[in-house]
Parts: C-alpha cells; structure tokens; sequence
C-alpha cells in the first residue's frame, strides 16, 4: 500500500475519532441533564465503540494506528518501516485538526480561540503516564498474542481509562495538540507539554518493557 493511501486512511481515520468523541462529549454533556456521570459513561462507551469501529475500517491500510505513540511504538518494535512514521504523524496530526473543527462547525461553536481548560501538576501527569502505558501495553500484547481481538480491547481499555485516569487520558499526542483550540478544547496550550511529555514516557516505558518480555521486536515490517 502506498504512503500517501496510507497517510489518507490516518487522517480520515483520526478526524473521524476526534469527531466521534467530541461530538459525543458535547452531546452527552447537552442531554444529561446535569448528571455527569452519565455523561462520562455515555462519552466513554460511545468513543470506545467508535475507536474499534474506525481500526477495523482502517486498519488494513494504514494499520489504524490514530496515535503518534503507537506509531513510534510499532516502528521502534519493527512492525512499521521508519520513513512512514513522519508522514503518518503528520496525518494523524492534520486529521485531529480537521475533526475538531468539524465538531465545532456541527455545534455552532467559536473554533478560532484558545483552550482554557487547566490540566497540569504531578496528579495529572502521572494518570496520563500511567494511562498510556496501559494503552501501549493492551496494543503490544494484544497485538502479539491475540491480534484478532486486539481492537476490541485496546477500545474496552480506553472505555477504562476514561474512567480511572486522573487526567481524563488523552493519551495522544495527536488529540492534545488539537483539544488546546476552540470553545470546546480541554487544555490550554501551556499545559499540552506535560501531557505530551508524559503519553511520551509512558509509550516508551510500555514499549521498553513487552521488548524485553517478549525477547525480541516482532520483525514483520509492514510493506
């Protein structure tokens, strides 16, 4: 498959999953009626189900992949060649852009401002360490050693993760970057390093980790 089908299917990929999970936050937070916890139940068991839905659909071009650090991951593991991963960030990249800003569009809210949601400290940045670490470790065992299933639970460990994280697990770089714009971001732009910096340590302690408990990277570079 060439790069540039590729790069599309991430960043369709991508723009879908930030449309899906932004949509549903904004939708579930307007008919809930106040009850938040039933927001947080809807918007993490409909992205969930989105994220399994898009791998599916997607995986078989570009590997659905819909996060910087699961792309660094696999090609560091040998499962995708090196000269994709830029390419693929900036898919990834421009695909969370385009997603925000069609959930914006769809909702009639300001897109051209700043985020000014606060998100900083050691709790916050711990629950991000420790929430993508869990993310990168479902995808490398799953991927591995059940790879038939291993949409089905890296979705049911985000639907997780939305719930026992103390930062709300992003968990991507991707969708960082662009939660820092528009009336619905959830971070401000200065907090974004930390996070970012986190999902980064927390991708390449995983990482790291299954490598050596597995003995050796998986050597099926993806052509």
């Amino acid at each position: 498959m060439g790069i540039v089908k590729r790069m599309v299917a991430e960043g369709m990929g991508t723009a879908l999953l930030l449309a899906i999970s932004g949509g549903c936050g904004i939708a579930a937070q307007r008919l809930s009626g106040g009850d938040a916890a039933m927001a947080q139940l809807v918007t993490a068991l409909v992205s969930s189900t989105g994220l399994a839905v898009l791998i599916l659909t997607f995986g078989g071009i570009s590997g659905g992949y819909f996060n910087p650090v699961l792309t660094l991951s696999d090609a560091w593991r040998g499962n995708l060649r090196v000269e994709y991963v830029a390419p693929y960030i900036v898919a990834q990249l421009a695909g969370a852009l385009t997603g925000v800003a069609a959930v914006h569009g769809m909702y009639g809210l300001d897109f051209l401002v700043a985020a000014a949601q606060q998100r900083h400290g050691i709790g916050q940045w711990l629950g991000e360490f420790v929430a993508t670490f869990g993310l990168l470790a479902v995808f490398i065992g799953c991927g591995r050693a059940r790879p038939v299933i291993a949409p089905f639970a890296v979705s049911a460990y985000v639907m997780a993760a939305c719930w026992f994280s103390s930062s709300s697990a992003f968990m991507n770089p991707a969708l960082t970057l662009a939660k820092v714009v528009g009336a619905a971001g959830a971070i401000c732009l200065a907090d974004a390093p930390g996070f970012i910096l986190s999902q980064l340590a927390g991708a390449a302690a995983a990482t790291a980790i299954f490598l050596w408990l597995y003995g050796s990277a998986s050597n099926t570079v993806r052509s």
